[in-house]
């Protein structure tokens, strides 16, 4: 089956040449020039995943992700012609999945595509855990809090994963960071602590007085919600 991918970026050169490319490996691609056009697409017709530049008219990369990401949980790769880690790490923070600095190889592209497709979709182990009032469905890739929704990224997904399946084990940030694929390798510690950050927002866990994710200083972080 297809898989449905979202451009929104305003250079119709480069959106027609990867339409094109990504075609060629059985993606069905619908390329919008504006964010704006972008939400109502998505509204529509909500695709598999999204393809966001950052430099973008009327509104920015960064204000769309965050627009995108308070209504709905599609993976997004955002594109950057810069190439900076503040750039990467402020997307992250917005809960984009991966990034993907200009210029690049189309196919790289579509290596970073079916990467988070599988984060998205593809558990090793299909379940159902409760843990006080939480409940995450491995099947259907869902966290519950309260009877409550909280809307993950593919990404958040993963690591809440494998956090919750290696129970009192201590994860060092290089254990996170080869588990969790589409981390910046150029600043993986800061991306992995903004990642665990904003996880922890999302679950209502404070890290003062954690029930669910513990920091152990000079190691890294350990699930503590399951004994």
């Amino acid at each position: 089956m297809e898989k449905k991918i979202l451009i929104i970026d305003d250079d119709s050169k480069l959106t027609g040449l990867l339409a094109g490319f990504l075609e060629k490996f059985n993606f069905a691609v619908k390329a919008v020039p504006t964010p704006e056009e972008g939400f109502d697409r998505l509204k529509r017709d909500l695709p598999d995943i999204v393809i966001l530049d950052i430099m973008l008219p009327g509104m920015d990369g960064f204000e769309a992700c965050r627009r995108i990401r308070k209504d709905y949980s599609v993976p997004i790769i955002m594109l950057t012609a810069r190439g900076d880690v503040a750039d990467r790490i402020v997307g992250l923070e917005l809960g984009a999945d991966d990034y993907l600095p200009k210029p690049f190889e189309p196919r790289e592209l579509v290596a970073r595509i079916q990467s988070v497709l599988r984060r998205s979709s593809d558990r090793a182990e299909k379940r159902h855990l409760k843990t006080g009032d939480l409940e995450i469905d491995f099947d259907g890739c869902t966290v519950m809090k309260k009877g409550v929704r909280v809307e993950l990224t593919a990404m958040e997904f993963e690591l809440l994963s494998l956090f919750v399946r290696n129970p009192g084990v201590v994860l060092d940030r290089d254990r996170i960071f080869e588990a969790i694929k589409g981390l910046d390798d150029d600043s993986f510690d800061r991306s992995i602590d903004v990642m665990v950050s904003r996880l922890r927002r999302k679950l209502g866990d404070d890290p003062k007085e954690p029930r669910l994710l513990k920091t152990i200083r000079g190691s890294g972080y350990k699930f503590i919600g399951i004994t």
